[in-house]
């Protein structure tokens, strides 16, 4: 198992040189596990990876979000 490191102010996790944004459950993005489908260039992608740790839902910071 890979270790890493939290920063203990903004709780953000980085995991072998990825970082990761802290929410708590009321506040997840509008795109989290949404995913549809469209044609052509209306094809839209939510979150679909994430990981929780101690009460915190964690999602990859470079999704734009």
């Amino acid at each position: 198992m890979e270790s890493f490191k939290l920063n203990r102010q903004t709780k953000e996790i980085k995991l072998e040189g990825i970082k990761y944004k802290p929410y708590t459950l009321g506040n997840l993005p509008p795109s989290f596990a949404f995913d549809i489908e469209g044609v052509g260039e209306d094809i839209k992608h939510g979150v679909k990876e994430w990981f929780n740790y101690k009460g915190l839902t964690y999602i990859e910071a470079s999704n734009g979000l």
